[in-house]
């Protein structure tokens, strides 16, 4: 009778520690850099498309028949610029509730954070989606320069069957480098490792958590910008921070998923969905929960791909007023163009396409030279009517237009730090006149070993390239663009958009040798609307327009140059070589 009371003892206990123990499952999914992306159709090209928000919501539907309010969907920034659909709620409807908060409240998001690009749109633009959001847009290093105080709430706390999460924002802290002060005027933008630390210790001291999860607009690739701004820091805060389970990132556009060891010995899953919604971080979290206590984790990232699904029906007939708004919007005509241009040209020398920027920017300043580069990699605008959605080809970023002070000797700096990123130093004709380098993954494949965007021409004064100099010798100015001498020691004024006036590229800091605290000093005037604005303006009141080179500049020697450039064509476009 004892042995069997003792049995029947054990068995109790057994099942009281079973009961006691369970698993606790959450999937977290993360969307980052959709940059206006909302719908399956690009209003720029006028054509269907992959990934979307549309898309993305059939995967979170579909996984929510598992998962339900253990499914944790955030987004990662830089969710307000790029596609017509934003900018047409970001300055045009000003009105109706943003449809991105729309859309990011019908999916059930759980947190936001901002992006650089939500921050170019300025303070009236993303604090009004902010607002209507039914979820916080975090922030922790976004601090009001009046008391120190966060602008934005630095982390989220959230509960599912009894498992505390922390979800901790931030954003990269190179915003003055790229962004006029005005956009995010009252604010600055602390260091992410060092806010980190300081809310990590926060969060473990007050909310006791179970989870830790990083949400950060930075990739992982570090580097330093002017001496000061640490730009793709998420890694760096990874392995140098305790306490994370997992960091999802954004900002640079590159996939990544891998684990890494941090200082203190755990293992720390680093997730990047690139851009567009064409795939999404995907995080399964298996916590072992007794006695009210986690006891165990496994974490398991994959990007999945959203280009598998269809885009949810659903979500199309709740936004089918403003997918038509926004067609309509785009498909207005503002004038007529007698040839086609196109970007491909300016790589290798003067184009109508680059040069009609330079026209604009000078007549708009009245400045006597122009600096600006290809924003898009591959962009055409057809001969004929012009719409509007053929200004987002033309110009892809909403910047500013400045006007600055510059002496000659700064204007020569600047280009050759621009040309020295841009150009390859050819030793023979068999080399490449371009810098390029081989595409991953692919045999044949080239890419540029820099940014495109950071490639300023220059239009106001005649100057050549010698591809055989070294970086820093290539560029002699013969004069101004109507034969009048060009100085060194005299002083300029120079159009150029904010991003670069800001110091975006380095090529005023690096090239022109111009302290970043001493750049707005040089400003001396400032649209206050986007450039795109003005160029739509301008193609109204012209009504028809012929876009030609200026042929300000050349690179020598062309016996060299000519038969590179027809190469090199054909490596990045894998087409043959146009001018």
């Amino acid at each position: 009778m004892k042995q069997l009371r003792l049995l029947f003892l054990l068995l109790l206990a057994a099942c009281t520690v079973s009961a006691a123990t369970r698993e606790v499952k959450l999937k977290f999914i993360e969307t980052s850099d959709i940059h206006g992306n909302y719908f399956p159709y690009n209003f720029i090209n006028k054509q269907e498309w992959g990934g979307s928000l549309a898309r993305v919501y059939s995967f979170v539907q579909e996984e929510r028949k598992t998962y339900h309010d253990n499914l944790i969907l955030v987004d990662n920034g830089d969710i307000l610029q790029g596609q017509p659909s934003a900018y047409y709620y970001n300055y045009i409807d000003t009105v109706s509730t943003h449809i991105t908060a729309d859309m990011m409240n019908y999916m059930g998001y759980v947190a936001g954070n901002m992006g650089n690009h939500d921050v170019e749109t300025g303070h009236d633009v993303y604090d009004r989606w902010i607002s209507q959001c039914n979820f916080p847009v975090l922030g922790a290093n976004i601090i009001r320069t009046s008391d120190g105080s966060s602008y934005l709430k630095p982390y989220e706390v959230i509960e599912r069957e009894g498992v505390k999460i922390v979800i901790l924002g931030m954003i990269t802290p190179a915003i003055p480098a790229w962004l006029s002060e005005n956009l995010w005027a009252g604010l600055h933008f602390d260091d992410m490792e060092a806010t980190a630390r300081k809310w990590m210790e926060i969060i473990r001291e007050k909310e006791k958590p179970d989870v830790v999860v990083g949400l950060f607009h930075s990739g992982k690739d570090a580097g330093t910008m002017m001496n000061k701004y640490r730009e793709n820091a998420s890694e760096e805060v990874a392995r140098n921070v305790p306490g994370f389970d997992f960091i999802l990132m954004g900002h640079d556009h590159r996939r990544s998923c891998k684990k890494i060891m941090n200082v203190a010995g755990d293992s720390v899953l680093i997730i990047d969905p690139a851009s567009n919604g064409n795939v999404v971080a995907d995080v399964d979290m298996v916590l072992t929960v007794d006695n009210g206590r986690v006891t165990g984790k496994k974490v398991q990232g994959a990007l999945s791909d959203i280009n598998k699904y269809t885009p949810s029906p659903d979500f199309m007939q709740k936004f089918a007023n403003q997918y038509s708004e926004v067609n309509d919007f785009v498909s207005r005509k503002i004038g007529t163009f007698t040839e086609s241009i196109t970007v491909r040209p300016a790589y290798f020398g003067p184009s109508a396409f680059i040069d009609f920027i330079h026209t604009l920017q000078l007549q708009l300043t009245g400045a006597d030279i122009s600096f600006a580069a290809p924003l898009s990699f591959d962009a055409t605008i057809h001969k004929g009517v012009v719409e509007v959605c053929d200004m987002f080809n033309l110009y892809k970023y909403e910047n500013m237009l400045y006007t600055m002070m510059l002496s000659g000797a700064e204007i020569k700096g600047f280009l050759e730090e621009s040309y020295a990123m841009w150009s390859n130093r050819m030793k023979s004709p068999d080399d490449h006149l371009l810098l390029l380098k081989k595409r991953e993954g692919e045999a044949n494949g080239y890419m540029f070993a820099n940014f495109s965007f950071n490639f300023d021409s220059a239009a106001g004064i005649l100057y050549t390239v010698d591809v055989t100099k070294p970086a820093g010798e290539k560029i002699t100015i013969l004069s101004m663009a109507d034969g009048t001498p060009f100085k060194m020691d005299k002083m300029y004024k120079v159009a150029l958009n904010s991003y670069r006036g800001n110091g975006g590229g380095e090529l005023l800091t690096k090239g022109s040798g111009i302290p970043v605290e001493q750049l707005k000093d040089r400003i001396v005037a400032s649209t206050d609307k986007d450039l795109r604005f003005y160029m739509m303006k301008y193609i109204e009141e012209k009504k028809t327009l012929s876009p030609q080179p200026l042929n300000h500049w050349r690179f020598i020697p062309e016996e060299w140059t000519v038969p590179a450039a027809r190469k090199d064509s054909v490596l990045l476009f894998r087409d043959s070589y146009k001018r």
